[in-house]
């Protein structure tokens, strides 16, 4: 019980907003609640009751809760991202709002079968396009992302899975955009316990300025064309 007073709690906070989805948070909080109340941990479909509020039903996110799609990622990073927000490693930033409300739901989800049963949902949904909402010079981002990222996220942003490094061709460009700052920022990957995004935290200090930073992500997205 207290897990689900903790998670319509956090969902009232994480999904008040000016933009708010045209169905109130407070009745996706109560469906995700009443959904709840009747799954198990390997229910996936019912467990993701509770990020659908944010999420969107079937993975495909809303920037205007800064929630990003979840359709475009390999089912592995997913899962680890859930369990770096379970254990504490992502999220913990008191600068990082959004990260500290993903890190309250994920703690609601009772066990690893869970993570995994909500992950193999997610696996269900269809993958589609991600719209384009930032400008950049392709060719510059293209010459940074070769120097410095391709080497472990591909050369097409493909990602790697030997390298536990994440595609980035689909991924929504205000998400790489947000990410990427809060690695530079350090709001993420500043615990040396989290092995990959601890590395990322010091390559975000890579990229000069915001204009480069927006090339690169302007050239990632232009691979998923």
């Amino acid at each position: 019980m207290k897990r689900l007073v903790l998670l319509l709690s956090v969902m009232l906070v994480a999904c008040s907003n000016d933009n708010a989805p045209d169905v109130s948070s407070e009745k996706a909080a109560a469906d995700a609640l009443q959904a709840l109340q009747h799954s198990t941990a390997a229910d996936g479909k019912a467990l993701y009751a509770a990020c659908a509020a944010c999420h969107g039903a079937e993975g495909e996110g809303n920037v205007a809760l800064s929630a990003p799609s979840l359709v475009n990622q390999q089912d592995w990073y997913l899962e680890r991202q859930l369990l770096g927000f379970r254990s504490g490693l992502r999220g913990s930033d008191p600068k990082d709002g959004y990260g500290a409300q993903m890190q309250a739901i994920a703690k609601t989800l009772p066990d690893d079968n869970a993570v995994k049963a909500v992950v193999s949902y997610i696996a269900s949904f269809k993958a589609r396009p991600a719209a384009k909402t930032l400008e950049g010079n392709i060719k510059r981002g293209a010459d940074y992302y070769s120097n410095l990222c391709g080497a472990c996220h591909g050369p097409a942003a493909e990602g790697n899975d030997t390298l536990q490094a994440p595609a980035l061709a689909g991924v929504e460009d205000w998400y790489l955009l947000k990410q990427f700052n809060h690695f530079r920022d350090g709001l993420r990957g500043a615990d040396e316990s989290d092995r990959y995004g601890y590395q990322m935290g010091m390559m975000g200090k890579t990229l000069p300025d915001e204009d480069i930073t927006k090339d690169v992500i302007a050239y990632i997205q232009s691979l998923a064309d």
